[in-house]
């Protein structure tokens, strides 16, 4: 059995996740003690615990440990089971966690599947819809797999509420094709996108306007959203740049007593800071490309890299589990212009 202390690296719920995902993959057993040491409230909390339950489900594994609040997990799993399954948080917690815990095993299996996942679509502190719809998904289909999305409701903090449909095609893992982008290609389109949930319709006019004015942003394509049938109130906004080999995505939200010009700044900060490197993969899609890439290199043995700028200590941390339980390579190549090549390869000693 796989030992992992939760406290190691960047000491959250990345570590969890992950090494479910893996342990569903590979067949290997783990236990995770000092779980989520690195934040203010260690132990499973109510997402962290929906990922382990689904991937209980998924891979008809045995669990102990699965409560709020356990700083320790033992997880054995049996096999994946494809077929329709339905995740629920009962808070706003984030169901795209929860999809990307059990995703991987699932595009793998012997048949298709269909999830249905409700909770939070819209969350701070985590991968929103948006940005797995358009930035993450796309280049986990180039790989082989087939995975369609579709957003029916939005749930934002801390109403949630909010639901969206995943339908997995899998491949065999003997086909997964590798992935290299190290540059971003031609510029394809340019999108600013504000959302609001329960809340007046100018605030997503007024930050997308601040956007398109301070990037000097011509020919792009402004969208406003009011959410149907809101289950609470909410606000997000986005800037997306849309190249030949990867589209990237900037999101900044709404808050109570902070205005949308300055969530618009934020947003508008962090789109020049990318402008300013030379790297095509931002940071949270480094984080969230590192696991596929591990996987066929593993299985297929094909080699995958991408540009970014310097990986983050969730990354890293990332890149640890990921060789705990692959026998794979995960290398890290500063270059000259202050952006690394991270390249994933089957571990050949």
């Amino acid at each position: 059995m796989i030992e992992i202390d939760g406290s190691q690296g960047e000491g959250g719920g990345q570590i969890v996740r992950s090494s479910l995902a893996l342990s569903l993959l590979t067949g290997k057993a783990f236990r995770i003690f000092n779980l989520r040491a690195g934040r203010k409230q260690p132990g499973l909390k109510r997402q962290h615990l929906t990922a382990v339950n689904a991937a209980r489900e998924v891979g008809d594994a045995s669990v102990t440990g699965a409560e709020l609040n356990s700083k320790e997990i033992v997880f054995e799993p049996g096999e994946t089971k494809p077929g329709n399954y339905h995740f629920e948080i009962s808070t706003a917690g984030s169901i795209t966690l929860v999809l990307q815990t059990v995703l991987p095993a699932l595009m793998l299996a012997a048949a298709p599947s269909q999830i249905k996942l409700s909770g939070g679509t819209h969350n701070m502190m985590a991968p929103p819809f948006d940005f797995l719809e358009r930035c993450f998904v796309p280049l986990l289909n180039r790989m082989g797999p087939t995975v369609e999305l579709n957003l029916n409701s939005y749930g934002f903090y801390p109403a949630g509420g909010g639901e969206f449909d995943a339908t997995i095609t899998p491949v065999d893992r003997m086909q997964l094709r590798g992935l290299t982008i190290v540059d971003r290609g031609k510029l394809l389109q340019r999108r600013v996108r504000g959302i609001v949930s329960a809340l007046p319709a100018n605030i997503a006019e007024r930050e997308t306007a601040r956007v398109v004015r301070k990037l000097n942003w011509d020919r792009t394509l402004v969208e406003h959203i009011e959410a149907p049938n809101p289950k609470g109130p909410g606000n997000i906004l986005f800037a997306e740049l849309e190249f030949e080999n990867v589209t990237t995505m900037f999101s900044g939200f709404g808050q109570v007593g902070t205005r949308a010009e300055k969530v618009a700044d934020g947003v508008v900060r962090n789109v020049k800071k990318y402008q300013k490197t030379k790297a095509p993969i931002g940071p949270h899609l480094a984080d969230q490309l590192m696991l596929p890439m591990a996987i066929a290199a593993n299985f297929s043995g094909v080699t995958s890299k991408f540009k970014t700028a310097n990986p983050t200590q969730h990354t890293r941390t990332h890149a640890d589990i990921i060789r705990t339980f692959l026998d794979v390579e995960v290398g890290l190549e500063e270059q000259g212009d202050g952006t690394v090549i991270v390249q994933v390869s089957q571990n050949v000693s």
